[in-house]
C-alpha cells in the first residue's frame, strides 16, 4: 500500500478478509454461497480499505495474517461507469501492487471464455442492459430479455463468461457491489433485475459465490441478503463513524452563516462575506505552508449552489459581487458542473464546464457553480466555502453537497487550528428557525452525508490569550493525551516504521539497520539460550511424519506403520511464513540474510547458506515465548527512541509530527502523545432557547483562548459554573482551559475500558496555577454519575492519575449529590483502589472516601 491505513481501516480490512476466507472455504468445500457488507460513512476511505483487501487477496499479506487466493477473481459492479473509473483510479492511487493491467474495464468488445485470476473487472448496469452487445444472443435467454443474435466474431456473452468462471474449480469469483443499497429494494426496473440476477443466478447462470456489498447505507442490501434463498450471511463489517471523525480525515467543524434579520434580501451581503472567507482561507493556507517544510499549499475553492432552474443573471450578479470583493481573482477561475456540459453565459461572464472529477486537481478553478450533490462519489477536499441560494425547504440537497466538502485537504487534521479544519456554509435564504433543519440533516447523517463534528451557527473566532505567559503554554503542550489502541498492532512493525521515519528526517542515521541489528541480536540470544531445543525443533521442521495403513485382505486384519520423509520447499515455506508473522516479514528476511552471511564463512555456496538460514528462521515459531519476548524487545527499543527524540520530533513540520503520532498509536495499549498548541477556535456566542428566543452565551475571562476583549463563551451546567467559580477563587489561579469534547490534537484525552472496547474520555477543565513560583496543573472533571459509563470513566481517570502523578498537582472528579458537590481525589491511592473495587459511581461519591468540594 502507498498509504498507511488508519486504525479503523486496518481493523475493517482484517474483518473483511476473514469473511472472504470463510466464504471461499465454504464455497470450495460445500458449495455454499455467502454475502456480507461493509458499512462506512462517506469520507471513511472505502476505496483505500478495498485496495488493502485486494492486495492481500491477490498477493497475501503477513501483516494482515492472510494467505493469497491464487484463484481469486473480483467483479466490481456499480450503476455508474464514471464512478467505476473513479474507483479504478483510486485503487491505483492507493496500491503499489495492483497494476493498471490488473484493473480491467469490461467494454462492449470484451470476449473471453473466463475471467482471469488476479484481476478486478469493472462492470456497470448499462453493460448488462437489454441493448448491450455483451449480452446479445445469450443462449439462456429464452424469454427475450436479451434479444438479438450474437455479434460477429463473439464467442462468448458476458453471462457465458460469468458462468464459466463460477464453474471453474480453480477460480473463486467475488462480486463487489459498490453503493450496494441501490437495486436492493422492492422497486422494479432493469438495474434491480440485473443486480438480483448476479446474486441469485438465473437462466442457467449460477449466483456468484461470494457477494460483498459496500455502502454508507446498506440496510436494504443486508435485508435482501438475509432473505435470499441458498445464501448465508457472514458478520457485517461496520465502521464506527466516530472513529472516522477521530482519524482527521474529516473536517471538525461546519460553520453556518445566516442573516440575523428576519426579512430582506441578503444574497449580496453573504456573497461578499463568502468572498472574504475564501480570500482569508487562501492567505491562511499560504501562511501555514510557509511555516511548514515541504508542505503542499492548499488553494481553497468556493462552491455557489443554485436552484435546479437558476436565473443566469442572478448568478452573474453573484460573480460581480465576488470580483468586486476580491479584484485579484482571475475570470478564468470560475467553472460550472451543470448537466449541459458546455460553456454557459451568466450575466456578462462566459463560464466553461468542468468534469466533476477534475475539480480537485485543477487548482486554477477557485469558484465552482453547482446545483445539488454534483455527482455520485464526487468529493473535493479543497472546497472550504459554500454559498447556497437554494430555498429553505431544500435542506437535504444542501446537506448532501456539504457532505462532499468535508474531507480534509491534506488528509490530516491541522493541529489546533479550527479555521483550517472547518467548512463555511453561507445560507442567505435561511433564518434561525429554518437553519435547524440543516443542522438536523447533518447530525443525522447517513447516505451521502458523512459523520459531522461540530455545527456552529454564526460563530466567533477565539485566539490564544495574549495575557498567558510562555511558561503556561509550555506546560500545556507537555501534557500527555492518550491514543486509542489498535487491534492487531505489532511492536516489530512499529519499530521498523519508526526507524524509517527517524532516518528519513535525519534524526538517526542508519536507524533501520540499527533496529534490525538489535532484533537480530535478540533472536541470536533466544536461540543460544535454547540451543538443544532449537536443534530438536529444527529436525522436526525438516521431517514430515506419517502413517501407512495396511489391510490384510485375506485375514481381514489391519495394521499401521509409521514413516518419515524429508520436508519439501512447501513445508519449509509454510513454517517460514509462520515465523515471519511473529517477527515481521521484513525482519525475517534480513535475519535470514544475516545468518546466511555467517554460514558463508564456512561454506562457499551462497544458495546452500541461504537455504540453511531460511530453515533456521522457519524453526523459530515452534519455540515457546518467541512472540512475547520479541514483542517486548521491539517495544523497549521503540519506546526508548521515542523518548530520546521526542523534543526534536516536536520541532518538525506538522505532517512529519503526524507521521510519528500515527506510529506511536501502533500499539495494542493506549499511548501518550503531546497536546498541540491551539491557535484558532470557533465558538458559538448565542444560544437558542426552547421558546425560540436567542440569548447570549455567558463569557468568562482568563481562558487560554479568548476574543479581542479577553473573554471566552462557554455554555456551562450549574455544577460546572460552580467548579469554575471555585477554582478561579483559589490562591495562585492563573488560567483555565475548557477541554474540547472532540478528537483534536488540542484536546486532552484519557483512555478507559468499556467491556472489550477502549474509548476516550475528555475531562472538562484544566486549570493552571502558580505555586512556589512554578506553573502547576490541575484536572477537575465535574460529571454526572447517572450514565452507565460513569464508573468505567472514573477508572480510566484513576489509572491516568496514577501513571502521571508527577505531572499534575490535583486530579479530581466532582459530582452533585443531593444538592451538594462531592469530590474524589484521584491522586490518593486508597481512593483509586476504592474506584477499582466499586460497583457504582453514585456509591463512591456518597461514601467516606469522597469529600465536600465546596
Amino acid at each position: 500500500m502507498k498509504f498507511t491505513l488508519k486504525d479503523y481501516q486496518d481493523e475493517s480490512a482484517r474483518d473483511v478478509l476473514a469473511n472472504l476466507k470463510k466464504a471461499r472455504k465454504r464455497w470450495r468445500d460445500d458449495g455454499d454461497r455467502h454475502a456480507f457488507s461493509l458499512t462506512a460513512a462517506t469520507g471513511a476511505g472505502k476505496t483505500v480499505m478495498a485496495a488493502a483487501v485486494f492486495e492481500a487477496l491477490f498477493h497475501g499479506n503477513d501483516g494482515l495474517d492472510f494467505d493469497r487466493d491464487p484463484g481469486a477473481v473480483v467483479l466490481w459492479f456499480s450503476d455508474d461507469p464514471s464512478l467505476n473509473e473513479q474507483t479504478r483510479f483510486r485503487l491505483m492511487e492507493s496500491s503499489d501492487r495492483l497494476r493498471h493491467t490488473d484493473l480491467v474495464v469490461v467494454e462492449n468488445t470484451f470476449n473471453q471464455a473466463k475471467f482471469e485470476a488476479g484481476k478486478i473487472y469493472f462492470l456497470n448496469t448499462q453493460k448488462l442492459g437489454k441493448k448491450s452487445l455483451l449480452v446479445r444472443g445469450f443462449e439462456g435467454d429464452e424469454d427475450g430479455l436479451f434479444p438479438g443474435a450474437r455479434p460477429d466474431l463473439r464467442g462468448h456473452t458476458i453471462w457465458d463468461t460469468i458462468r464459466s468462471t463460477i464453474e471453474d474449480p480453480t477460480l473463486t469469483l467475488y462480486l463487489v457491489l459498490d453503493e450496494a443499497h441501490r437495486g436492493m429494494g422492492k422497486e422494479s426496473g432493469e438495474k434491480s433485475t440485473i443486480v438480483k440476477r448476479l446474486i441469485n443466478g438465473e437462466k442457467g447462470v449460477p449466483g456468484i459465490p461470494v457477494v460483498w456489498g459496500i455502502s454508507a447505507t446498506v440496510e436494504r442490501f443486508n435485508t435482501a441478503m438475509e432473505g435470499a434463498q441458498g445464501r448465508s450471511t457472514l458478520p457485517h463489517v461496520t465502521v464506527d463513524p466516530s472513529r472516522v471523525q477521530d482519524s482527521g480525515l474529516l473536517k471538525d467543524t461546519i460553520m453556518l452563516d445566516i442573516p440575523d434579520e428576519e426579512t430582506g434580501d441578503f444574497d449580496t451581503v453573504l456573497v461578499r462575506r463568502a468572498a472574504d472567507k475564501l480570500r482569508e482561507s487562501t492567505a491562511e493556507w499560504a501562511a501555514y505552508a510557509a511555516q511548514q517544510e515541504n508542505c503542499e499549499t492548499v488553494l481553497p475553492l468556493m462552491v455557489l449552489q443554485v436552484p435546479n432552474t437558476p436565473n443566469p443573471n442572478d448568478i452573474g450578479l453573484a460573480l460581480d459581487t465576488i470580483y468586486l470583493q476580491w479584484p485579484d481573482l482571475s475570470e478564468t477561475s470560475v467553472a460550472h458542473v451543470f448537466g449541459e456540459h458546455k460553456t454557459l453565459k451568466f450575466g456578462k461572464y462566459s463560464v466553461p464546464y468542468i468534469e466533476p472529477q477534475r475539480v480537485q486537481d485543477d487548482t486554477s478553478i477557485r469558484v465552482l457553480i453547482a446545483k445539488d450533490a454534483i455527482s455520485t462519489g464526487w468529493d473535493c477536499p479543497r472546497a472550504e466555502v459554500m454559498v447556497s441560494f437554494r430555498p429553505a425547504n431544500d435542506e437535504t440537497y444542501i446537506a448532501q453537497l456539504l457532505g462532499r466538502m468535508v474531507r480534509t485537504p491534506l488528509a490530516r487534521r491541522i493541529p489546533g487550528n479550527d479555521k483550517l479544519n472547518a467548512v463555511d456554509c453561507l445560507l442567505p435564504k435561511f433564518d434561525r428557525e429554518t437553519v435547524e433543519r440543516i443542522v438536523k440533516a447533518l447530525r443525522e447523517g447517513g447516505g451521502d452525508t458523512p459523520p459531522t463534528g461540530r455545527i456552529l451557527i454564526n460563530p466567533k473566532e477565539m485566539k490564544p490569550n495574549p495575557a498567558a505567559p510562555q511558561t503556561v503554554w509550555e506546560k500545556f503542550v507537555a501534557l500527555p493525551s492518550q491514543t486509542r489502541p489498535q487491534r492487531g498492532a505489532k511492536p516489530a512493525i512499529r519499530l521498523t516504521a519508526l526507524a524509517h521515519e527517524l532516518a528519513s528526517d535525519g534524526l538517526l542515521s542508519g536507524a533501520g539497520g540499527k533496529a534490525h541489528a538489535a532484533m537480530h541480536n535478540m533472536l541470536d540470544e533466544f536461540i543460544t539460550e535454547r540451543a538443544k531445543l532449537f536443534a530438536e525443533k529444527r529436525a522436526a521442521v525438516m521431517t514430515v511424519e506419517g502413517r501407512t495403513i495396511i489391510a490384510d485382505m485375506q485375514k481381514g486384519g489391519m495394521r499401521d506403520e509409521q514413516f518419515q520423509a524429508d520436508a519439501d520447499d512447501a513445508v519449509v515455506g509454510d513454517a517460514y511464513r509462520r515465523t515471519a508473522r511473529i517477527i515481521s516479514p521484513d525482519i525475517a528476511r534480513t535475519y535470514t540474510m544475516e545468518r546466511a552471511k555467517r554460514k558463508l564463512q564456512a561454506e562457499d555456496d551462497l544458495d546452500d547458506a541461504l537455504i540453511e538460514a531460511r530453515e533456521d528462521v522457519a524453526t523459530l515459531h515452534l519455540l515457546e515465548n518467541l512472540q512475547v519476548l520479541f514483542d517486548a524487545e521491539a517495544k523497549k527499543l521503540s519506546d526508548a527512541w521515542f523518548s530520546e527524540y521526542r523534543e526534536r520530533i516536536k520541532k518538525l513540520p506538522h505532517d512529519r509530527q503526524d507521521a510519528y503520532r500515527q506510529i506511536i498509536a501502533l500499539s495494542t495499549e493506549p499511548q501518550d502523545v503531546d497536546l498541540a498548541l491551539p491557535v484558532s477556535r470557533f465558538e458559538a456566542t448565542k444560544a437558542r432557547e426552547t421558546n425560540g428566543t436567542e440569548t447570549d452565551i455567558p463569557a468568562y475571562a482568563q481562558h487560554l483562548l479568548c476574543d479581542e476583549k479577553g473573554f471566552y463563551p462557554a455554555e456551562l451546567k450549574p455544577w460546572e459554573k460552580a467548579v469554575l467559580t471555585a477554582e478561579m477563587a483559589r490562591n495562585g489561579f492563573k488560567f483555565w482551559y475548557r477541554n474540547p469534547n472532540r478528537p483534536s490534537q488540542d484536546s486532552l484525552g484519557i483512555s478507559y475500558a468499556e467491556g472489550h472496547d477502549i474509548k476516550i474520555v475528555r475531562p472538562d477543565f484544566i486549570f493552571f496555577a502558580n505555586q512556589n513560583d512554578k506553573v502547576v496543573v490541575d484536572i477537575i472533571d465535574p460529571h454526572g454519575f447517572h450514565l452507565a459509563d460513569a464508573l468505567v470513566k472514573l477508572r480510566g481517570l484513576a489509572r491516568y492519575a496514577e501513571t502521571h502523578a508527577q505531572i499534575y498537582r490535583r486530579v479530581e472528579a466532582v459530582a452533585e449529590i443531593e444538592g451538594k458537590l462531592r469530590v474524589l481525589d484521584l491522586t490518593q491511592a486508597h481512593v483509586r483502589q476504592a474506584i477499582m473495587e466499586a460497583t457504582s459511581a453514585e456509591g463512591l461519591y456518597k461514601s467516606a472516601i469522597a469529600g465536600d468540594y465546596l
